[in-house]
């Protein structure tokens, strides 16, 4: 196969704000450069991939991601704690299909989940 995922891009009104929360909650530097119309994370450093990038839009969220980002974790209570501290939301806890996961929002209302680790 020739494509890799280069980005995981998020739209935001504020990418300042929503590029300090993923940065903190993932625990990777924003890089140098950021302005207020765009932020990265990851683009200068080769061990991170996909790199992250934070486009600023004029138009708000209105409805449910189509595509989101799931987080595993070894703690999720403390992992949960922590991502609340930093902005998140908590949304709802859902069980479904023999899987278990917090489902949060970021501090623009973009959807994301974590579960604890994956089994095969």
């Amino acid at each position: 196969m020739s494509m890799t995922i280069a980005n995981l891009t998020l739209d935001c009104q504020d990418p300042q704000l929503v590029a300090k929360f993923w940065s903190e909650a993932m625990g990777l530097p924003i890089d140098e450069g950021a302005s207020e119309f765009f932020i990265s994370i990851g683009r200068t450093d080769e061990d991170i991939s996909p790199n992250w990038f934070f486009m600023k839009v004029p138009e708000g969220k209105t409805v449910k991601n189509r595509f989101h980002l799931d987080l595993e974790s070894n703690d999720e209570s403390s992992d949960g704690e922590r991502l609340v501290s930093l902005g998140a939301t908590e949304v709802a806890k859902k069980e479904e299909w023999g899987h278990r996961w917090t489902i949060y929002n970021d501090p623009e209302g973009n959807e994301f989940c974590m579960s604890g680790p994956h089994t095969p």
